[in-house]
This record gives structure tokens, C-alpha cells and sequence, in this order.
């Protein structure tokens, strides 16, 4: 096998404190943020809906799901639209806040280890593991499990 099919493109998303890494292939599009219309006995985490391409686009905070703050949305502040893979979402997608632009970056087995003993986050969130990627120490999301989360969510009974 040559290297080049060893390398998978993938995403930077930064949050306040952390970064997730995601492969490119999961986002459909990084848009500008709106303020999310909020649904009363929701999550923290659970921002609300905003109107994507004509559908209703559940938006999360990432950190709310660890237990940390929900951050405020400053200039920075964009929704990464994420493809939704478990048929779970009726409208086939869903949103990530994040503080920035994602990142590309090409990973491969070289420059991404597991960050062995590395934890900090409640047993419940959305998080498989944490990798050690030079100078980086990025989240891999369980995105299946956060689809979960958002499909028990009122929005979406």
C-alpha cells in the first residue's frame, strides 16, 4: 500500500479550549453563525435550530457535552455542518460551533498517536480517545454518539 492512500485529509475544529480532529469527509460546510432559535427543556449543549438550505439545523456546543461552559459567540464563532451517518437526524445533518476556521490537515501514521492515559471529559461525552499530532493533542468526537444525544432531544421527537 503507498503512502499516499495512508493519509487521510482531515479537520482542525477549534472550540475554546480544545480542538477536534475529524475527518474531511464527516463536514459538509463550515457557515457563518447565526443565533439558533432555542426550544424550551433542552440541554445546555442543545444551542437550538438555525435554518440551513432550507432545513432545521440542530446546533450543539461541543463543550457543553464535556461539562464545561457553553462559550458566547463572538466574530470568530462559525457552525460546522456535519453529514449525519446513523439515519438518526431527520434532517440528515447537524452543527458544531466552533471559534474559528477549521483547519486542513493530512494525517497519517507518522504524526498521529494515541495520547495513551489522556481522559478529563465525563464517561457519557461524545469523545473516543485523545491523539498526540505534533504539537497537538486534538479530541476525536464520537460522532455517532453525539447524533444519539441530538436525536433524544425534543427537536427531533
Amino acid at each position: 500500500m503507498s503512502a499516499e492512500t495512508e493519509e487521510l485529509y482531515s479537520l482542525l475544529v477549534p472550540l475554546v479550549e480544545e480542538r477536534l480532529i475529524v475527518p474531511r469527509a464527516c463536514v459538509a460546510e463550515v457557515v457563518r453563525f447565526a443565533k439558533p432559535e432555542q426550544e424550551e427543556g433542552a440541554h445546555d449543549w442543545m444551542l437550538g435550530t438555525i435554518n440551513w438550505n432550507g432545513r432545521a439545523l440542530p446546533v450543539v456546543a461541543f463543550e457543553g457535552t464535556l461539562g464545561k461552559d457553553v462559550p458566547a459567540a463572538t466574530g470568530r464563532t462559525r457552525i460546522v455542518v456535519f453529514l449525519a451517518s446513523t439515519g438518526q437526524l431527520k434532517t440528515g445533518y447537524f452543527g458544531v460551533l466552533t471559534q474559528g476556521f477549521p483547519q486542513l490537515v493530512r494525517v497519517n501514521r507518522d504524526v498521529l498517536k494515541l495520547e495513551e492515559g489522556a481522559g478529563g471529559w465525563p464517561e457519557d461525552a461524545p469523545v473516543l480517545c485523545r491523539v498526540k499530532m505534533i504539537n497537538e493533542f486534538p479530541l476525536i468526537p464520537d460522532l455517532e454518539k453525539l447524533e444519539l444525544m441530538l436525536a433524544r432531544e425534543s427537536l427531533q421527537a
